[in-house]
């Protein structure tokens, strides 16, 4: 059986999770610039990788979000 985390302890946790989306959320952004800026002088074969590497920090903050909702039905 799990134990369920105090009230600091869980606001610890959303604290270290706002973190770690916000500097997803930066990379992101950086990422769909630096993309737009090589697709626009020509380089189309950036536009794939970067596309996959956007994906893979959508899904780690969509993982994240569904951690929070289910520490909270606990």
């Amino acid at each position: 059986m799990r134990r369920s985390f105090t009230r600091e302890q869980r606001l610890t946790i959303v604290y270290g999770i706002l973190c770690i989306v916000l500097i997803l959320v930066v990379l992101q952004l950086w990422l769909f610039t630096a993309t737009m800026n090589a697709y626009l002088s020509g380089d189309d074969a950036v536009v794939v990788p970067a596309a996959l590497a956007s994906l893979v920090c959508f899904l780690l903050n969509f993982g994240l979000l569904r951690y929070l909702i289910a520490m909270e039905r606990k």
